[in-house]
Parts: C-alpha cells; structure tokens; sequence
C-alpha cells in the first residue's frame, strides 16, 4: 500500500473535481425551478441532472469504477430479472382473455 504523497494528491485532485461538479449542478437545478419553463420541462431536467449526480457518487464516492467486471454482471442480472418481470404479463393475457370469453359464452342467450 505505498501510496506517495503525489498519488494522493491525485486522488484528492479527482474528489475535489467532482465536489465542484456535484455544486454546479446543484446549482443548475435551483436554476431550473427558478426560470419559468413548463412542469414536464422542468422535470425532464432534474431528473437528467439528478442522474448525472447519482452517477458521479456511486462511480467516483462509492468506488464502483474499480468493481468494472462485478458491477457489468450485477447490472446484467438485474435486467435479465426487469425484462422476467415485464413478461410475466404478456404471458398471462391469454389466460386472462380465454376466461373472459369462458364467462361471455355462459351469458349468452343460446
């Protein structure tokens, strides 16, 4: 763990830029809700600007850069997982339209 003191300086250097980072967009979404644009408007950017932020404190504060190979897999589950849960209904529907028309035929007059 022989750090020197340059090293650190670097690292220091990286925190420091994304500190500031982290103010001016901070200060860009007090802007935003200060200047008279629509909701939707006003909303699509903090939400843009609130990604940006997230980003920088997981990668930069939370140390995910150096973790590439197990955050790329962990990621990938997780959409293999969202695109399950997205499916499951489209599989039910039919189920769902086989009943409806089990329970129209029994209402008709036949």
């Amino acid at each position: 763990m022989g750090s020197s003191a340059h090293e650190i300086q670097g690292h220091l250097k990286k925190y420091y830029m994304v500190f500031g980072a982290l103010l001016v967009l901070t200060g860009v979404t007090v802007a935003v809700a200060e200047f008279h644009v629509s909701i939707g408007m006003a909303i699509v950017v903090a939400l843009f600007v609130a990604s940006i932020k997230g980003t920088l404190v997981a990668c930069y504060f939370m140390h995910l850069m150096e973790e590439k190979s197990m955050l790329i897999w962990i990621l990938a589950l997780c959409a293999l997982f969202f695109l399950m849960l997205l499916l499951v209904p489209m599989f039910t529907i039919g189920e769902q339209d086989a009943g409806l028309m089990e329970r129209m035929r029994g209402l008709s007059p036949n």
